[in-house]
């Protein structure tokens, strides 16, 4: 990583424009910048010194108003290739042969949050790609819920306002644990299969190269023929979707607030390569009407069993920004940026979105010229009649209207070659009225199906997750009636909430409906099976087995693993063999929250070790707490049964290895023997093991 480091650093000298003399935005040369221009080495600075003017009211303007939704974010440049052509559902040029790569820049996020909250806070995150095509910019403005709060975008500023800080003190930051947003759901029952999102742990990913994203609402393809078809948009994470538990994100908001935009930032530089596959569900439109449910319903999803998700390409990302703020923070999206090949329907959400995202652009970004911005820019040419306004950074020539003689009739149109826009023929007739169709009116049906979807421990964590919400609600009535609309849900849902919040158990009950979606749970998203970038802590002391570390570290590392070394102080510590190991870390910088596994190595029996460091053995105990993989070798094992997980099989002396849910022991002596190996490895690539005994302490 520091040979690529030291390339980039190389590069970016190299087109640095910075470069040289400094100077003023004029371009006249400084020579000191030190000091202000004053009468006297003690008298007042005079305003006619005019770099000192330049860079305070530089300063003094160079911040912007933050989104406010989707503040806090982090972004990627990769690209997209398909896998085979579209051309039979869509014309869309970027998904029609597989040998052209589209350049493309990532935006993740959180939503609720200001820029200054943390990564780890339970909220949507955003999953936002813009496709530079040679038809122009497509975006792909998604989330990593596959559905929406609300169904019309009129209840989008109440849902915002309802989620914000509370207005008579900005408290909570980041949060969704308070009495306004829970008023509005218990109001709005059309929230509750997005709460239900919320409160699982798809609202906490261990990483944004482990999560998945989704289009939300239901687009249109079309193809040369003019025929359409309904689409809904999946990304799906090579390396699977995987989640922090509650306890392990409240501690990464403080032991590193941004875990997940380092996370992102440090795997890129590393050349591990994040990677995601785009699908979709494909609907026919003479079936828009064949489901319980309404297409153009951005609060319902479309089972994965009635309409599977058809693999359509992959994207990579292969580059960071090289200036924050001129690309990430200054990259705008917009749902209304299509190309040839792809419509909107007429989901209310997506119509308000069209709107919002446009307007929202024009004050943040200071006017109409944001796509000029490099990271805005498209690389198809762009030849429009638009001129003047704010940050206009082209020269324009010639005629500025249409038609026109003088300018020779540039820019025409396009003409009925096929390659303009043409908006999808679609017949709309009705009267104008306020009233939202009745097939819009089932909000219980599918969280009820995403409950059922869960596994046990899924359904413990959502359960936790209301818990500790609702008990952060002042009133105990908004609390009851939170609860009434889960009964209608799930009643042992709603009765284990009700118990832990200190209101009544439910009068309500659900629904006979026992529907489920095996493809909702985190038990069905394991990715590749790859062990690449999981990072492993191993906690060394003084006399530990440096054999066994260098045997485990060189098989995980070459699995495309990141193992480090932890000890009490940073430096080295004394190998067994009597030589100096080199630490990475030391473990009062660190937590068990940062790492994915703990390896404890083993070394001279009468060693006191890791067993008697109470920092190292919280380490241990949360890592087995939280369903982590823990491997322990030759004395090693001692602090497994130090911990005292009753039930939990573990190697007797010099017996070979044993695994048990996800705990790997070996009292063998030596270098890790390859059925140790095999067994960590395979514990590592399933991420979690739940289901175990508790530990002592």
């Amino acid at each position: 990583m520091g040979g690529r480091k030291q390339e980039q650093r190389d590069r970016f000298r190299a087109d640095d424009p910075t470069a040289g003399p400094l100077t003023t935005d004029q371009g006249v040369t400084v020579d000191h910048t030190d000091d202000s221009l004053a009468a006297g080495e003690r008298g007042p600075t005079l305003m006619e010194d005019f770099h000192f003017r330049e860079k305070l009211t530089h300063f003094d303007h160079e911040r912007i108003p933050e989104r406010v939704v989707h503040a806090r974010g982090a972004g990627a440049y990769g690209y997209f290739e398909p896998y085979e052509s579209c051309a039979e559902f869509t014309r869309a040029g970027f998904l029609q042969d597989p040998s052209v790569r589209t350049p493309v820049f990532v935006r993740f996020s959180t939503v609720q949050g200001p820029r200054g909250s943390a990564d780890t806070v339970r909220d949507v995150r955003g999953f936002a790609t813009k496709f530079y095509t040679s038809e122009g910019n497509y975006d792909l403005v998604g989330n990593n819920f596959p559905v929406f709060f609300i169904q019309d975008g009129i209840k989008f500023p109440d849902f915002v306002h309802a989620v914000k800080p509370e207005p008579h003190n900005d408290i909570p930051t980041g949060a969704s644990a308070h009495d306004t947003l829970w008023d509005f759901v218990s109001l709005q029952p059309e929230t509750l299969h997005a709460i239900m999102w919320l409160m699982s742990d798809r609202a906490i990913p261990r990483s944004y190269r482990m999560m998945q994203g989704f289009g939300v609402h239901t687009f249109r393809f079309v193809n040369a023929e003019g025929r359409g078809t309904f689409v809904k948009f999946h990304w799906k994470p090579k390396l699977g979707t995987h989640s922090l538990v509650w306890d392990e994100a409240q501690e990464c908001q403080g032991r590193d607030p941004d875990f997940n935009r380092r996370d992102l930032w440090d795997a890129i530089e590393a050349g591990e390569y994040p990677e995601w596959e785009l699908g979709v569900q494909l609907v026919a439109e003479e079936d828009e009407f064949a489901f319980d449910f309404d297409l153009l319903d951005a609060t319902k999803i479309i089972p994965e069993e009635l309409v599977p998700v058809r693999p359509i390409g992959r994207m990579v990302l292969d580059r960071n920004p090289e200036n924050f703020f001129a690309e990430t923070e200054q990259v705008a999206f917009h749902t209304a940026n299509v190309v040839p090949g792809i419509d909107f329907t007429n989901d209310p959400l997506l119509q308000a979105r069209n709107f919002s995202y446009l307007d929202t652009q024009l004050i943040r970004l200071g006017g109409p010229n944001f796509a000029q911005l490099p990271v805005n820019r498209p690389v198809a040419d762009v030849r429009t009649n638009q001129r003047d306004g704010y940050h206009q950074g082209a020269i324009h020539g010639g005629t500025n209207y249409f038609p026109n003689s003088l300018g020779g009739g540039c820019p025409a149109h396009a003409g009925v070659d096929g390659s303009a826009y043409t908006h999808y023929a679609e017949r709309v007739d009705g009267a104008k009225i306020r009233r939202r169709s009745a097939s819009f009116q089932d909000h219980y049906s599918q969280p009820a199906m995403f409950w059922n979807s869960m596994a046990d421990w899924e359904q413990e964590h959502i359960v936790s997750a209301f818990r500790f919400e609702l008990g952060k609600v002042g009133s105990k009535t908004i609390r009851a009636r939170t609860v009434e609309h889960l009964a209608q849900v799930n009643t042992d849902l709603a009765t284990r909430v009700a118990r832990g919040i200190g209101v009544a158990d439910p009068s309500g009950t659900q629904a006979a409906d026992k529907q489920s979606s095996p493809a909702l749970s985190l038990r069905e998203q394991r990715g590749d099976g790859s062990i690449r970038t999981r990072q492993i802590a191993v906690l060394v002391a003084d006399g530990v087995d440096t054999e066994q570390i260098t045997s485990v570290r060189d098989a995980l590392t070459a699995g495309g693993a990141i193992v480090e070394a932890l000890a009490p102080a940073d430096g080295t510590v004394d190998g067994a063999d009597g030589e100096p190991f080199e630490v990475d870390r030391a473990l009062p910088t660190v937590a068990s929250v940062l790492y994915d596994a703990v390896l404890l190595p083993g070394g001279p029996a009468d060693t006191p070790g890791t067993a008697a460091d109470p920092d190292a053995m919280r380490f241990v105990r949360d890592a087995y707490r939280h369903g982590k993989p823990v491997g322990a070798l030759g004395s090693g094992v001692g602090v497994i049964s130090a911990l005292g997980p009753e039930g939990v099989r573990v190697s007797a002396e010099f017996h070979r290895t044993v695994a048990d849910r996800g705990v790997v022991t070996d009292t063998s002596p030596g270098p890790a023997s390859e059925e140790f190996l095999t067994a960590f490895t395979t514990a590592l690539s399933a991420h979690r093991h739940w289901g175990r005994p508790p530990v002592h302490g």
